[in-house]
């Protein structure tokens, strides 16, 4: 699973509010009702709290969501790979984030030797 990355100066949620569910990041995903949500909004409201990667990780593994889970406020490039690799499917980057940048570093991983929230086996599991 590949993340998909917007801009803040730009993005609007295409999917009905009904369909979306946002959690700040002192919600516990496991008490939210999931029922006919096809979009998790996790916060970052700023750069240092990084419970959001907890909450996504949750839903993923734990929870089995499979609808798309995006982060949202003080999203940094920097981030990047830890949110693909903790589940999330959209980052929407802060204004003044260089896209092309994000999308290089993420081409710059292509795979990793120990599992995560997307992939569970580890590398040599699958050899």
């Amino acid at each position: 699973m590949s993340i998909q990355l917007l801009r803040a100066d730009t993005f609007s949620a295409p999917e009905a509010e009904a369909e979306r569910r946002v959690l700040a990041n002192t919600d516990d995903p496991r008490e939210i009702d999931l029922s006919g949500v096809r979009v998790v909004e996790l916060q970052f409201p700023k750069f240092s709290d990084g419970r959001a990667f907890s909450q996504a990780f949750l839903l993923r593994r734990r929870l089995g969501f499979t609808g798309e889970i995006r982060a949202t406020g003080e999203v940094l490039i920097d981030q990047l790979l830890q949110m693909q690799r903790s589940g999330f499917s959209q980052a929407v980057l802060k204004a003044d984030q260089d896209l092309a940048h994000a999308e290089r570093l993420l081409r710059h991983y292509g795979g990793f030797y120990q599992g995560d929230a997307v992939q569970p086996q580890p590398r040599f599991a699958n050899a």
